[in-house]
């Protein structure tokens, strides 16, 4: 499985990351000059989000030239450069791919609206109804109706995102050849994996029909069987060829059995799957936009059934708790006060520990939290800001519509990466394109002179790297029904060693009595976030606040 098991991922939004020339955006050069910070991170690869030519009108997921990089983050000498700085100490680059649709501004559409019959033919262009009405009732993601008007002609196109991003017609051939074409590319420059943003909404029907409601709607254009054709017709034409390649989709709304299909090898699509599932339990009915405390069980039940069933059927999760598009999950699930590091250290474990391969989000291994704003002017993102709008024009006052944006906006995990406590937390020199608000509590120089997080991180990398139960373990939950506690054992077929793991979700010491089955057995403290002296279990086990504890028996 291409070692899969023992590597570790590690995601830069490089617009956030370092500023080396002091426009207040992060840059190429400003990776390189943070080489030294990375090699000490010790992973194996990095996931850069887009930092091709774009509007950046969803930052920079809105490609407007998939072969050039963004000047603003440099040039392709700079590419190439941080390709081969990361090389020599061992670190490989996956790249970010968004195929489902390209910006309004790519020679493409633009080509298409000059009337170009070929290009015209790679969108969904389609035309009004008979009363006059867009072509379907299709809603965008960021809010509206999915269609816009083609310039001055009488069709529409389809973007389910932002209007200036107008998908793509997979249904094309000359489509999937062109974009086969854009991944050859980047491998010809040295590049080996390789991230497929949205890659499950390629499958929509050929017939775009009206939906009756949004979950149905979903159904119509998410996971369809023909995705499955086309990631193994892309998997043949490009990076399969590369046996170290490593690749994950992010799969909207994805099912168990598509994700097995999707991930495992002998399917030849792609190497993992990113789903989001367990970052929906503090929804509100469902619903993004809304403020609750997470659904603890429920997260309990999702890692259970996504974990034993993907095992079981052989296909392999990216294991996650942030990224550039969710809010920190130290404010959702952790304790940003007093268990800070005791919280960030128990998530991390959670997940590392589990059957994938484990990513972690810029900041995450120092602790990073939501950033404390204080008016929507402080934001940028259009995602936060369209649904303000519309949730003061539901009625809601517009105190606690921020209330909810500040607990659920992108830009909070988005602001600049914290390297000092100085007033632009030694990101830049001038104001930066987002602010950072707590880096006096929380920075890279502070948590490499005295914090505990990215020690805890190292040692749960050399763990996955070094024990094969965890990297090519099998995965068993127990402990199902305890309100506080999740537990799992890790086992290979072929060995009677045992990998137990439990995590205290909560700030308050519990107990849960063992199942018999480890009840007087010897054991080996693996890692723990607290001291232990013991190395033998009673009848119960007992966890401190927050506490992480796993040991081999």
């Amino acid at each position: 499985m291409n070692d899969l098991g023992k590597k570790v991922i590690y995601q830069i939004y490089p617009k956030s990351f370092y500023d080396s020339n002091g426009d207040g955006i992060g840059d190429i050069p400003g990776i390189i000059q943070k080489i030294d910070y990375i090699k000490k991170l010790n992973v194996d690869m990095i996931w850069f989000n887009p930092f091709f030519v774009s509007p950046q009108n969803d930052s920079g997921y809105d490609i407007a030239d998939y072969y050039n990089i963004d000047p603003r983050f440099g040039t392709m000498a700079d590419f190439e450069e941080l390709v081969a700085k990361l090389k020599e100490i061992g670190v490989g680059v996956m790249l970010d791919m968004v195929l489902n649709h390209c910006s309004t501004e790519n020679i493409w559409f633009k080509k298409a609206l000059a009337g170009d019959e070929k290009y015209r033919n790679f969108f969904y262009l389609r035309k009004a109804k008979t009363d006059g009405s867009v072509p379907n009732n299709w809603q965008s993601k960021f809010g509206g109706s999915a269609w816009a008007k083609f310039g001055d002609t009488d069709y529409y196109y389809l973007h389910l995102y932002d209007p200036t991003q107008a998908d793509l017609d997979w249904h094309n051939p000359e489509v999937r050849k062109e974009l086969f074409k854009v991944i050859n590319f980047w491998r010809s420059k040295g590049v080996h994996g390789f991230r497929f943003d949205v890659i499950n909404v390629t499958g929509k029907d050929e017939e775009l029909v009206d939906s009756t409601d949004p979950v149905e709607e979903k159904s119509l254009y998410t996971d369809t069987p023909v995705v499955h054709k086309y990631l193994k017709e892309m998997n043949a034409a490009t990076f399969g060829q590369d046996p170290d390649s490593v690749t994950v989709g992010e799969m909207s709304s994805t099912t168990i059995a598509n994700s097995i299909e999707y991930s495992k090898p002998s399917e030849h699509e792609l190497s993992m799957v990113f789903t989001f599932h367990h970052l929906k339990v503090d929804y509100k009915d469902g619903e993004k936009w809304s403020k609750m405390p997470f659904d603890f069980m429920k997260l309990k039940e999702l890692f259970t059934e996504w974990q034993e069933k993907m095992d079981q059927g052989g296909g392999w999760n990216a294991l996650f708790w942030n990224n550039h598009d969710q809010p920190w999950a130290l404010n959702r699930f952790g304790n940003t006060g007093k268990y800070r590091e005791k919280s960030a250290e128990m998530l991390a474990t959670a997940t590392h520990l589990m059957r994938g391969t484990p990513y972690i989000y810029m900041g995450e291994e120092i602790g990073m939290m939501d950033p404390d704003y204080s008016s929507m002017n402080d934001y940028v993102d259009v995602e936060a800001k369209n649904a303000f709008k519309e949730l003061t024009a539901k009625g809601m006052s517009e105190k606690d519509a921020f209330e909810i944006i500040k607990t659920k906006a992108r830009d909070n995990s988005r602001v600049p990466m914290h390297w000092d406590d100085s007033q632009y937390a030694g990101f830049s020199d001038v104001k930066p394109w987002l602010m950072p608000t707590d880096q006096k509590q929380v920075n890279v120089e502070k948590e490499l002179a005295s914090g505990e997080i990215f020690d805890y991180y190292q040692k749960l990398i050399k763990l996955r790297r070094n024990e094969k139960l965890i990297s090519d373990g099998h995965i068993k939950i127990f402990l199902k029904d305890h309100p506080q506690i999740f537990a799992y054992e890790r086992f290979l077929d072929n060995s009677d060693k045992k990998v137990l793991v439990f995590t205290n979700f909560y700030g308050k010491e519990c107990q849960a009595k063992l199942p018999k089955e480890y009840v007087n057995k010897n054991y080996q403290v693996f890692i723990s976030n607290y001291e232990h002296n013991s190395n033998q279990f009673k009848q119960e086990i007992i966890l401190k606040p927050y506490e992480a504890l796993a040991v081999v028996i």
